[in-house]
């Protein structure tokens, strides 16, 4: 994720919105200053990867407010779920009027795969956009939400639907006047007690507070969002440029235009998510975060991805357990 600071004041963003949609996969994308940044969902109902791209652009205004560049992916495979996300946040500094070039820090140590403690353990949530809502991270938020949770373990529905009401009401209190910058995206998964697969819910805070559920039973899919050009670029096997570009040269009403995005499936990464186990899903997911890590590394632009990876998976007998978790540690001798 990162944040655009003025040294004066924190600008608003203005967008110009379309989209065209299609069935089974849903994809999205904001166009941010020569980045691209997106969120969606594969759906697998033929046991493969294959999705027909749905977008919808945002440009930012000259004068830029906060804008995301993280990086989560949440798997609903057979055996159960997969959440990842990265631990990059980058503060953009910049003076209102002309002057110097923007000046970008990163932190590599946030948090944004949140797990809770029993009987809650059946849940996790991967976060990416707006890194803060007042001065405070998603994650410092925690302890406060725990506590407002009923006792007794509750159905994931229930526990997105609570959540979602929480971190809009934590923004109504921080957030003052009119917003129109990126959310701060929930991706919630987990089990429903004496269910044989995870579920999977995503909230955008404060435009879409209510939990929308993605790849409903008996489908399996990927969901994840942020800054993915590059991991389009593998999966779909073209840049997700390409269907705007195609628009502006053959315009939106050419009937080749739709016989090319038939077309450019044939291009795309055949992944059989039915038949992979738990652990090929981590990889996966693992692969789709340090690709974009390693990409940005080696081009020109804002590396909005990076530090300790951070993974975990949500099964029906065991809950959430992490794989891989960063840890607070001190000087090394």
């Amino acid at each position: 994720m990162i944040v655009f600071l003025s040294l004066f004041e924190v600008d608003k963003l203005s967008h110009i919105c379309y989209a065209s949609a299609r069935h089974y996969v849903k994809r999205s994308a904001i166009l941010v200053v020569g980045q691209f940044e997106m969120e969606g969902v594969a759906n697998t109902k033929s046991g493969c990867y294959n999705p027909i791209v749905r977008h919808s652009m945002k440009q930012t205004s000259r004068r830029t407010g906060t804008i995301t560049m993280s990086l989560g992916v949440v798997i609903k495979g057979t055996e159960g779920l997969v959440l990842a996300a990265e631990s990059r946040v980058t503060l953009t500094v910049t003076a209102q009027n002309p002057g110097p070039p923007p000046l970008h820090v990163n932190f590599d140590n946030a948090t944004k795969l949140l797990s809770f403690s029993p009987p809650h353990h059946h849940v996790g949530v991967v976060t990416y956009g707006t890194a803060s809502i007042g001065l405070r991270t998603a994650q410092s938020f925690i302890p406060e939400f725990e506590s407002s949770l009923p006792t007794d373990r509750i159905p994931v529905p229930d526990f997105a639907k609570l959540l979602g009401e929480f971190f809009m009401e934590q923004w109504k209190q921080a957030m003052s006047g009119k917003y129109n910058g990126s959310p701060m995206t929930l991706v919630a998964g987990g089990f429903d007690e004496g269910d044989p697969y995870g579920r999977v819910f995503i909230m955008d805070i404060p435009y879409r507070p209510q939990p929308t559920e993605r790849n409903p039973h008996p489908d399996f899919g990927i969901t994840w969002g942020g800054q993915r050009e590059f991991v389009d670029r593998i999966l779909q096997g073209f840049d997700s440029r390409l269907q705007p570009l195609t628009e502006q040269v053959l315009g939106k009403d050419d009937p080749k235009l739709k016989e090319l995005i038939t077309r450019l499936q044939e291009l795309q990464m055949q992944i059989p998510l039915q038949a992979m186990a738990l652990q090929d899903c981590v990889d996966l997911a693992i692969f789709m975060i340090r690709t974009t890590i390693n990409a940005q590394s080696l081009t020109v632009g804002i590396r909005g991805v990076g530090g300790a990876i951070d993974v975990a998976t949500v099964t029906r007998n065991d809950g959430l357990r992490f794989v891989q978790r960063k840890s607070i540690r001190g000087e090394q001798g």
